[in-house]
């Protein structure tokens, strides 16, 4: 199945470079690149670079500087689209995009935590890349109350952003809990962890704004690229 919906340029850089600054790759008080150098760079218009630049901007990201340039301003608990994914690549940061692999409404399994009032819950199976480089397997179930049937031609590369969009549902919390498990049977060889090998876990359950646990996910992680990463403030 062909890739999900891309997020805009402006936003998948945006994001990269929220990321980097989370993952410390860019300090506090590190004054960018010349716009130009940075655009030609990241193969982008400048015109879609000074998008992304606002976007920090607003967000208290990034100080510009009439006449001397664009400095980072760091800072904690930045709500970006990914402000919810964990994993970065082992040199830090990465910018996520998700290859679809399927979706189907099913019964739920019961080896996944309990979370909401639906018998049924649609999985969706994905494959995530941070820069391009294969590193999480996940397979979300999603509540089947919030919408009778997923069309995969409108799922988001971030699918917190398609459920607030789409279903009218906030995610406002997550709970991870961490172990070692098979790598499952139907992992793509682009993984690079072969079905049954162990690898790192992460059992998610995802809440939205009542309190009311709304989706579950298994997230297999390739350590040999990625890690799971968890900032205590």
């Amino acid at each position: 199945m062909s890739d999900t919906h891309a997020l805009p340029k402006y936003v998948q850089i945006s994001e990269l470079l929220i990321r980097d600054i989370q993952a410390g790759r860019l300090v506090d008080g590190e004054r960018l690149p010349p716009e130009r150098d940075m655009a030609a760079r990241l193969g982008i218009s400048v015109g879609t670079l000074r998008k992304s630049l606002d976007e920090l901007t607003a967000l208290g990201l990034l100080e510009r500087v009439q006449g001397s340039g664009n400095y980072v301003c760091a800072q904690e608990d930045t709500q970006s689209v990914y402000a919810f994914f964990r994993v970065e690549l082992i040199e830090g940061g990465g910018l996520p995009t998700a290859e679809l692999l399927s979706v189907d409404r099913l019964p739920k399994p019961e080896a996944l935590p309990g979370f909401g009032a639906s018998s049924d819950g649609h999985r969706i199976r994905r494959l995530r890349r941070l820069n391009g480089v294969p590193a999480v397997l996940e397979e979300i179930w999603l509540d089947g109350s919030y919408v009778d049937q997923i069309d995969a031609v409108a799922l988001r590369e971030s699918l917190y952003l398609y459920y607030r969009e789409s279903l009218g549902l906030w995610i406002t919390k997550a709970v991870d809990r961490l172990d070692l498990a098979a790598v499952p049977d139907w992992a793509p060889v682009s993984f690079g962890l072969s079905a049954g090998q162990s690898c790192m876990r992460a059992t998610r359950v995802s809440y939205g704004p009542e309190g009311e646990a709304a989706e579950a996910s298994w997230n297999w992680i390739n350590t040999d690229v990625a890690r799971y990463v968890a900032r205590i403030t």
